[in-house]
């Protein structure tokens, strides 16, 4: 069989194999790691937590709609990972909030997303890591280029 060298689907291996490893960290842990973006979102929403997170600012870091974001957002708080609160200086804001129990599987998370991306990196030099991102960031931008 011919090696297939498209882009897209190199890209596709190699997201369903770090989603596969994902799902086989959550057993190793011990308990149930948020669900899909869940991880990364409750990183984000900690990295900012000390100043006013909403949603726009979530789609913008991620690059989802508003649609998705308000469903990602609306499960998350079901799950009790975030709360949403009314800021003083424009009612219709509400601020993101981590729960308690977002702030204590966040260390997990974090070691978790460390140790995935050691194993990415075994083997590549800076130079290599350093291009693989700017070609990454280079289709990320093609990408939403095209579809906006």
């Amino acid at each position: 069989m011919k090696e297939r060298n498209d882009i897209g689907f190199k890209v596709r291996i190699l997201s369903n194999l770090i989603k596969r490893d994902v799902e086989k960290s959550k057993n190793e842990l011990g308990f149930e790691l948020p669900k899909g973006i869940n991880g990364w979102a409750i990183t984000y929403f900690f990295d900012n937590r000390k100043k006013d997170v909403f949603q726009k600012d979530f789609e913008a870091e991620f690059s989802i709609r508003r649609s998705t974001a308000s469903a990602i957002l609306k499960t998350m708080e079901q799950n009790g990972f975030i709360t949403r609160e009314c800021v003083d200086y424009d009612a219709r804001l509400k601020k993101i909030l981590l729960t308690e129990k977002a702030i204590k599987i966040h260390k997990a998370v974090l070691n978790n997303r460390d140790e995935r991306e050691e194993r990415l990196r075994q083997g590549l030099t800076e130079t290599e890591i350093q291009n693989f991102l700017k070609t990454a960031d280079r289709l990320i931008q093609n990408m939403e280029e095209s579809n906006d």
